[in-house]
Parts: C-alpha cells; structure tokens; sequence
C-alpha cells in the first residue's frame, strides 16, 4: 500500500518505570517454546500468591521516597510546628505498620489492580479470579478491615465480609520489549482519598495562565484535609473521554506516569508540564492549610499532565494519594514473579529521640469529666489548640448516625452514650490476638455534617472527633449549642492503636460490625481544635500564612 502519511503516537507515551524489585516466586513460571517462539507461562496460583503479597506489603509499608519526603518535613526550618508533628506522627505511624500486624490506616481500602499484560503470556485465561482470589486470601488472613457493600437492591445494602469485589483491569502490552511480560499496579485506596477524586467539565476560555491558576486556587483549596494530607496531588488537563482524565489522574497520583515526555507535538500525545506543577506546588504552600492543621505541606508533589481533547471539551480531572500512600508495582517475566521492594526500615527516618519534640506541650483533656466541664475547659483555649486527650470516647459513624436520626425523629430521647461523651467518627480495622485494638484512626466528619444541629439540639454529639474539615452548619451549630468540633491527624492509625486505645467494646448496634457504635478508652490522644464554641471554624481561614501551635488563649 501507498504511503499515505498515516503517523502514530500512543496516547500516554510513558517509558518505563523500574523499582526496585524483590523475587516472590519462580513457582508456576515458565518459558513454552511453540513452533519458533518462546512463550511466558503463568499459572493461576503464581498470580494469586503475587497478589496476596501485593495486598500484605502495600497494607503495612510504604515506598522509600515518601518516607523522604516525612523526613524532609521534619527538616524544614520553614515548616510549622503543626506541620512537624503531623510528619513525625505518620512516621512513626509507619514504623509501627511496618511490623506487619496493624495495618497503617484502618480503611485498608478497595483493591485497584490495573495490569498490563505481553502478547506472549500465556494463562488459563481466567486471571481476573486469580488475582481477586489473591485479594481474598489478604483480607481473610490479615487484620484488614471489610469495607465493600454490595447492593441487594437500589436502596438496600449489606458489606460483602470479604472486601471484595476488587477493580481489575487487564490491558494487553503491545511493546515489542515486553512480549514475555506480565506487569501489574497495585493499589489499596482508602474511601477518603478515593472520595477527593473530581471530574470538571470546562471550556477553552479556562485556557490561559491567570484564569488557569486562578480556577485550580480556588478547586485545590476545597479539597480540605479529609483526605490525610499531605498529598500525592495530580491535575490532567484534557482527555479524549471524562472518564480517561480521571483514570489518568488516579495513575498520575501514584507516579505511574512519571515517564511521560514533558512536551506536546502535533500528534497529540499526553505531556507532563513540569512548569505548572512547580506552580501549583507553590500555589499550595501558600494556602495555610499545611499538613492538616496549618503550615505549608498541604502536598508532597504536584504531577499536572495534558492530554488531548475534542475541540467542545475540556474535562479537567483533580485526584489525590494520601499519607496512606499505597501501591506497588509487580512483574512476572522468566525468572520468576517479582514485587516493588517498599521500605522496610522506616524507622531509619525518624530523628534522634531528643529531636523528636515539635512543638509546645499539648493541653490535657480529661474526658472522664462532666460533659458541662470538659465544654467549660475547651472554650478556655482558641482553635488550633493542640490537645492531648484521656478516658473515655464514644465511637460512631455512618450508619449508627443514620439509625440515632431515626430514634430522634421517632420521637426517642437521645441516647445517654452521646449525651455524656465526646463522639469519635471512626470504624476500626480487625483486632489482632493480644492486641486492645485494631488499626482506629479517624474518618471523614463531613459525612455526618447533616445530623450535627439535630443531634446537639436533643443534647448529644456536643464535643466531635474526626479529621477533615466540616460544613458552615457545623461552625453555626457549636456556636447555637456550645459544641466544639477537634480534629485528629488523619494517617497514624497503627499508632493511635498501638499507643493510644487501651480498651474496646461494642455498646450498640452489633449487627452493624465496624460500624456499630463503640466504648474507647484512650491515653494522650493527639487532636485540634477545629471548630470552638464562639463560631470560629480553623478551616474558615486558609489564607497564605504559616500557622503555629497555640497552646494559650
């Protein structure tokens, strides 16, 4: 045929991405020589053990270079005191992890598999059920926690005890270089973080620097911290298809796509602007936000790719990785199946013990006190306080706030449990032998934003714990009823288990699982505060300013 100018680009043109690989078996891998070929032989038990790997090490470690950027935080003279303590927290968060017993965060997540595979690998052909039966074995062994629900009808649903089902996605690799390879993404995405994943459908008008970086001022700032900041942030600009922008920001926030080339041709590849995400960056460190509570580490890194578009779209996608960063890249070739060596010694990050202070002592809450008196003492301190917190807390989430709405409007009183104690947002993961608790840091509190003024009206819910920031209807309520909203660092749930809770019972609504409503007890819990009695809302004022830990009105 003619040469008729025809050219190809693919879409995402990455190069390779080459970790540092550990062997975890060369069972059920094998070359097959057909005719003059060679094949890659995979059997199904060589994809579920890699996949019951990938599930174990992503659940308690952490890759080397996030670890850095903790320490990095730690060794910024212009990082804040907040940003210092929540860094030195989720390090030592990952220390623990790392044992191999609880898992980093409670929300262990829903199971991402995106895998690429040679045009010579040969399989039974049922992958999918291997590497979801791999899955299953993590989560049925390990001290994870079951977070999927499957829907029995539109409005009806029951958690499937299993974690499953996983997202699996097989492509085939075409490169010529990968014909005997099979390589796999593994990622275990917590709700919160999933949660901060956003679709914008814009127009050329938004195509210019200052209306660009106004518009990503503006949608980054309203991303809050519910997602566990400090963030892996991705931005993609463009997209043949809504949903390609938002798959291309979820691998972009895990540096899938780092080796993207960092120009544009006329072919219309997708780039990374190495530019723009040194501006977005520094945009972020100028928003106060910080690492949670004020500073400047609202982000780790910034990746902003391009893609291209139909000339009537511009879908513009925003996704985050969160402190819980976790995934890992497998490969299976002719010497065996491999996994992506995550950081194993994170404890080689922390500083020296008489460096490990950040900040001003954190003010004592008793929460064994009257409800009228623990109220009394929090009014005394301004937001941003820091505070350590022992006794007694009340855990409840979701689905007990959704059965409590339904007691009230029933015309029940208030149950005593909310009345008399401060209220924890948060479901824990599986409770390891000898251990008080399972991985049981704290959710997002914007989910239960709707039931605070009702609650606090009849009495209840008048002293919150969660992460995150929370509706103007909050901030309105705490100042209508004398309530107060503190913020725990979202992140160290292995160490708040491990250190901080030292007795767990369930006192209502069993059926309900991790979702039932729990009796705590806790020692020096760290935590903030957000939101005061008087309406002053911490989050209200994102302003580009560092932040310091106060500790005195």
């Amino acid at each position: 045929m003619a040469d008729d100018g025809f050219d190809y680009v693919p879409l995402l043109p990455s190069g390779p991405i080459d970790p540092p690989l550990r062997l975890v078996t060369t069972d059920g891998v094998s070359v097959q020589r057909h005719g003059d070929l060679e094949f890659l032989s995979v059997a199904p038990q060589t994809l579920r053990e890699l996949s019951f790997a990938a599930i174990r090490d992503t659940q308690h470690l952490l890759r080397t270079g996030h670890l850095a950027q903790l320490r990095a935080i730690l060794d910024d003279p212009q990082a804040s005191a907040n940003d210092r303590f929540v860094a030195l927290d989720l390090l030592r968060n990952a220390n623990i992890a790392a044992g191999g017993v609880l898992p980093m965060c409670q929300d262990t997540g829903t199971a991402l598999v995106s895998a690429k595979r040679g045009s010579r690998v040969l399989t039974p052909g049922d992958d999918e059920r291997a590497i979801a039966h791999g899955i299953y074995d993590a989560y049925r062994l390990l001290n994870l926690r079951y977070s999927q629900m499957a829907p029995l009808t539109m409005f009806e649903e029951r958690n499937t005890g299993t974690n499953l089902p996983a997202q699996i996605e097989i492509y085939a690799d075409t490169s010529p270089d990968h014909q005997l390879r099979y390589e796999l993404l593994y990622i275990s995405k917590g709700g919160g973080s999933a949660n901060k994943s956003f679709l914008y459908q814009e127009t050329k008008a938004i195509l210019n620097p200052q209306r660009l970086l106004a518009w990503l001022d503006e949608r980054l700032r309203a991303l809050g911290t519910a997602a566990c900041p400090p963030y892996h942030l991705a931005i993609v600009i463009g997209g043949t298809t809504a949903e390609f922008t938002l798959k291309t920001a979820k691998l972009a926030s895990t540096r899938a796509l780092d080796t993207l080339p960092t120009s544009g041709s006329a072919l219309g590849q997708g780039f990374r602007d190495l530019e723009l995400e040194a501006q977005v960056l520094a945009m972020t460190q100028q928003f106060g936000i910080g690492a949670q509570f004020g500073g400047k580490y609202f982000c780790h890194d910034v990746r902003v790719i391009r893609l291209p578009r139909h000339g009537a779209s511009l879908p513009i996608a925003i996704a985050v990785s969160c402190s819980a960063d976790r995934q890992a890249i497998a490969r299976i070739t002719p010497a065996g199946a491999f996994l992506e060596q995550l950081e194993d010694d994170p404890a080689r990050f922390l500083p020296d013990e008489e460096h490990s202070d950040p900040g001003e002592p954190a003010v004592p809450i008793d929460l064994n006190q009257p409800m009228a008196q623990i109220r009394a003492t929090l009014s005394r301190y301004p937001i941003r306080t820091r505070l350590s917190l022992t006794g007694s807390l009340v855990v409840a989430r979701d689905l007990a706030h959704a059965r409590i709405k339904e007691m009230l409007d029933a015309g029940e009183p208030m149950p005593d449990y909310l009345r008399d104690n401060a209220v924890y947002y948060a479901g824990p993961a599986k409770t390891p032998a000898g251990y008080a608790s399972g991985s049981f840091g704290p959710t997002t509190a914007g989910r239960m934003d709707s039931y605070v003024a009702q609650f606090q009206q009849a009495g209840g819910s008048l002293v919150m714990l969660a992460k995150g920031n929370r509706s103007a209807a909050v901030t309105e309520a705490c100042h209508r009823f004398g309530g107060f909203y503190l913020g725990s660092v979202g992140g160290p749930a292995a160490r708040l288990a491990q250190e901080c809770i030292t007795r767990v019972e369930v006192i209502d609504f069993p059926e309900l699982g991790m979702e039932a409503v729990w009796r705590i007890e806790v020692v020096d819990f760290p935590a903030f505060i957000v939101v005061d009695d008087k309406g002053n809302d911490f989050f209200a004022d994102t302003g580009p300013r560092t932040l310091a830990i106060s500790t005195r009105p």
